[in-house]
């Protein structure tokens, strides 16, 4: 935690001018939905216990945690008169909290924390994490009530890792400062041109080759420069779960992203018959969109997919899987006389059509397994980019229903016709939550200001927006700091996005909490 404190040093100079909070002013991220200060305050003693109520594994995280963060050895009991911490589940409270609201209740004899489910009461631990202040050698809570519960039950965080391989030490802290911010979708690029970086046993090429780069470049987007350097990594199945294990003891669930049809370079360098082009390609050191797609219309490369998502799905206990789908250059379908014979025999129009047709298979199969797929909104057939001919992204096909859209790119009214047309709707415009993007770009407070819920959209749709995710692309992050100065302490300020309502949110409030936060 040092080295992360170490690195955001820089980020935090124009917070730390924000004066001192007085000890009677309680500040929390996210905010919560009611809170009131009381008289009073709890006090640690070596009398002090955690008192589980069946709640071991929340209550241990607890205990860990005062332990290394304040030197508080509190042990777990099963009752105490005064001086406890109790930790109550109360299903009945399903309706008025949700699955991850909590009630805290902190006075001068106990603290209180109850809610309907274990995630409640884990994120009314989150809660009192901030609550804790050490003054000398006494660590106290300040008197307070509340009442608290997401906005959102979307609230994402994306790591890609398909251009730098991060490695597990640095997952596993992402995933502990989500969970300190009650976020809880863990969105996990693996794949994309620069790297495979997931290990598929049925196809060991795709990280043996596709997981490795000779050459990286470097100085920005239109830069001829490189850094000569090789750059590999992946991770293994078995670290795999072991790391959705740790996020799910933080009640996080991790979405794997498995890109298709496009950025998909590095698999088809591991196997060419992936494509529709008979030269090899190497991985690609040299970012921005690229050429190579795999071929749909080849059923070999279909089984392939269905192959690696079938692997993918045994190791990851998400309901959604997502696929991708973004920024397909088509004119390698629209060359190759076999990609046109069959879209001919299939009735597509376009080549949207046949991504759509694809994307639809793909759905279907994960429907089979129970799953749901998710993807960038390029899946409903819009023309978003400036390298896409109008004409060949008319399409006329439907995206399957049940699809998760994940808006990024284009005119806010198209959120409006995903979710009249019954899709639910993920809300990452890139102008409002890439965290690539400079904080000239997006500041802390345009990040602060971002609202899930597009302006004007109609009521009857909202509970069609299913949440939020910021992302961090990962093309100039080629180390854990240059990473960490981007994601904090904007992570915060996207955590508030999907927690708290718009009505309690306050920026100077937040910048005051942020501050004490890293």
């Amino acid at each position: 935690m040092q080295k992360l404190r170490t690195a955001l040093a820089g980020v935090f100079v124009f917070l730390l001018s924000v004066s001192t909070v007085s000890a009677n002013v309680i500040h929390v991220i996210p905010q919560p939905s009611e809170m009131t200060a009381q008289d009073g305050s709890f006090s640690f003693t070596g009398a002090t216990a955690i008192i589980p109520n069946g709640n071991t594994t929340e209550a241990k995280f607890l205990q860990t945690y005062l332990l290394q963060q304040f030197h508080l050895d509190v042990p777990l009991k099963n009752k105490a008169d005064n001086g406890a911490i109790q930790l109550i589940l109360n299903k009945q409270l399903r309706q008025a909290l949700g699955e991850e609201g909590y009630k805290l209740d902190a006075n001068s004899n106990r603290i209180q924390i109850t809610a309907a489910t274990s995630t409640g009461i884990f994120y009314g631990i989150q809660t009192l994490r901030q609550l804790v202040e050490k003054n000398g050698g006494q660590a106290t809570v300040a008197g307070v009530k509340i009442t608290d519960k997401p906005r959102f039950g979307w609230r994402a965080f994306m790591l890609d890792e398909g251009r730098y391989f991060k490695g597990e030490e640095v997952v596993k802290k992402l995933l502990d400062e989500m969970a300190r911010l009650k976020m809880n979708v863990f969105h996990w690029h693996l794949t994309d041109d620069q790297g495979w970086r997931i290990e598929i046993k049925k196809y060991p090429l795709l990280t043996k080759v596709g997981g490795r780069r000779d050459s990286t470049q470097i100085g920005g987007w239109n830069s001829p420069k490189y850094d000569g350097k090789v750059h590999e990594g992946y991770y293994t199945q078995d670290q795999i779960k072991n790391i959705i294990q740790y996020a799910a003891q933080r009640h996080i669930t991790i979405v794997p992203e498995i890109e298709m049809p496009g950025h998909s370079s590095a698999a088809i360098a591991a196997y060419p018959w992936l494509g529709t082009s008979p030269t090899p390609i190497k991985v690609p050191g040299k970012f921005g969109v690229h050429y190579d797609v795999f071929n749909v219309a080849n059923p070999k490369v279909v089984s392939f997919l269905e192959d690696v998502l079938t692997e993918v799905i045994a190791l990851f206990p998400s309901k959604v899987i997502h696929i991708g789908g973004d920024e397909v250059k088509y004119d390698q379908w629209k060359a190759d006389a076999n990609v046109q014979a069959y879209m001919k025999s299939h009735n597509l129009a376009t080549p949207a059509d046949l991504q759509i047709s694809f994307t639809n298979a793909i759905s279907n199969f994960l429907a089979g397994k129970n799953r749901r797929m998710m993807g960038w909104n390029e899946i409903m057939g819009s023309k978003l980019h400036e390298f896409t001919n109008a004409s060949d992204a008319n399409a006329t096909q439907k995206l399957a229903q049940g699809t998760i859209v994940q808006f990024w790119k284009g005119e806010l009214n198209l959120i409006t016709d995903a979710v009249s047309k019954g899709y639910d709707v993920v809300n990452s415009y890139h102008a409002m939550t890439y965290l690539d993007y400079d904080y000239k770009s997006i500041s802390l407070e345009k990040a602060y200001s971002f609202d899930p819920i597009p302006a004007g959209l109609d009521l009857k749709y909202h509970s069609k927006i299913l949440g939020c995710g910021c992302q961090m692309w990962g093309e100039w992050i080629p180390d854990e700091a240059s990473m960490n100065a981007k994601v904090f302490p904007r992570l915060a300020a996207y955590a508030e996005d999907g927690w708290t309502l718009p009505a309690n949110k306050n920026f100077e409030t937040f910048s005051k909490a942020a501050a004490a936060l890293w």
